[in-house]
């Protein structure tokens, strides 16, 4: 863990409680000094705010945290789990200033720059803060400023970057960092894992034909990752196993490869008496490359008598409408390099909407009992027969992990992409 505001997370030899100490002389954006008592009015406001929050934080008892002093909050737990720091780095923890009701240009904030101007849509202004990290040598902000303007479409961001109105631009399409390559006014950046994108599809078990195990598992044999890589992705990235988090030291690296077997796909729907049958595929380009590989999985598909129409949201809106993408038969999506935990947390437990009729109170023990442990092997353990469950019986099917490429002048150094966010962090960049 890389802390900004924090100078330490200590966690209690029994797992009943973690301790939070904040940098001395951290300031929010008006000069006011940021407190213990900030951090414990913020984070029981994001659990209020999104269910998905309440399950990542629920081990935490918050309404029992203890302020002592400005700069110390101690949170009881409510069971005993070790990997409570992942869950508080997870980008989740946005801390703001104690009875904070309005957020607007003018709320104070407290991260490395502070916000002058906001445009829904189109883009915003932001200046650094000289009041972060300023007592601890925190490093950075080192740019005077940042402006962020929206580009939705990848090919229009590399026009802009090309023609000089930006100095970066993120997450662009592999064709399209192909063109730059070998232009000496600009270089392709390119993330490694864990901090690279998984593209994935998800089937809703709770509608048949998706009930049936035999029916996900033969989608998943019937899906070329080759060819997906190769065609998407013209070999930028790396083949996936219908599990996320590469790259962390959770991921069942040790489970075999799925094969690409259209032939046992075919038997097996055969055997599920549901051969020929029509679904739709419900996704958006929230990220390069996602439309594409939703239409060669229709054409994947079709191979082997699945009819698979794909619709397609506006960029921003694939879940603006939570119950049609509850209720839809596939979704496609991408998801960023986070921990396995979090991301079974946020996704996967207890029967959380996003899981898509995933519902296994006995993986969500196993997960429990693994994060009860401070052994990492026998936490890991535990992690790996999750995620064998998972790649076996379950929904979620990834057949790539892209890295973000992302475009700039040769003069900019210092951007962090990833570190379990799906934006790039300015805190460090530095422009010559």
């Amino acid at each position: 863990m890389r802390y900004r505001l924090a100078e330490t997370i200590e966690l209690a030899p029994d797992l009943s409680s973690y301790t939070i100490r904040l940098r001395a002389g951290e300031r929010f954006t008006d000069g006011s000094p940021v407190t213990a008592q900030d951090v414990a009015y913020s984070l029981p406001r994001a659990l209020a705010k999104n269910p998905t929050y309440a399950e990542l934080f629920g081990g935490f008892d918050l309404a029992n945290a203890r302020v002592d002093g400005d700069r110390t909050l101690v949170i009881p737990t409510k069971q005993p789990f070790s990997d409570g720091r992942a869950l508080l780095c997870s980008g989740t923890a946005f801390i703001v200033k104690d009875g904070t009701k309005e957020f607007t240009v003018r709320t104070p904030s407290c991260g490395p720059f502070r916000l002058i101007a906001f445009e829904p849509g189109r883009g915003a202004q932001l200046v650094a803060h000289d009041g972060f990290g300023t007592a601890a040598g925190n490093g950075g902000p080192y740019l005077d400023g940042v402006e962020i303007n929206w580009i939705t479409d990848p090919d229009a961001r590399l026009n802009a970057l090309r023609g000089g109105q930006v100095d970066f631009a993120h997450d662009l399409s592999p064709v399209g960092a192909r063109t730059l390559e070998g232009d000496p006014r600009l270089r392709i950046a390119h993330t490694v894992p864990p901090d690279v994108y998984g593209l994935y599809f998800q089937l809703n078990m709770a509608m048949p034909p998706f009930t049936d195990v035999r029916v996900r598992q033969a989608i998943k044999l019937a899906i070329d990752r080759e060819a997906m890589l190769e065609t998407v992705l013209y070999g930028r990235g790396m083949i996936g196993n219908d599990m996320l988090c590469v790259g962390f030291r959770e991921y069942a690296s040790e489970i075999e490869q799925r094969p690409y077997d259209p032939g046992r796909a075919r038997a097996l729907l055969r055997e599920a008496g549901v051969e020929g049958f029509a679904t739709t595929l419900l996704t958006g380009p929230e990220s390069a490359g996602m439309i594409e590989i939703a239409q060669l999985f229709a054409e994947q598909m079709r191979a082997v008598g699945i009819i698979v129409t794909v619709e397609q949201k506006p960029r921003g809106q694939l879940l603006a409408d939570f119950e049609a993408y509850a209720a839809a038969p596939i979704v496609g999506g991408v998801f960023p390099g986070i921990p396995l935990v979090v991301l079974y947390l946020a996704v996967f437990a207890a029967g959380n909407p996003f899981a898509k009729g995933w519902n296994r109170p006995d993986v969500d023990s196993v997960v429990a009992r693994g994060r009860a442990s401070r052994s990492s092997d026998e936490a890991r353990r535990a992690l790996v027969s999750a995620q064998r469950e998972l790649w076996e019986s379950g929904n979620l099917i990834v057949p790539l992990f892209k890295p973000v490429l992302s475009g700039q002048v040769p003069g900019l150094t210092g951007i962090k992409d990833g570190l379990f966010e799906t934006h790039p962090s300015f805190l460090e960049a530095s422009l010559r």
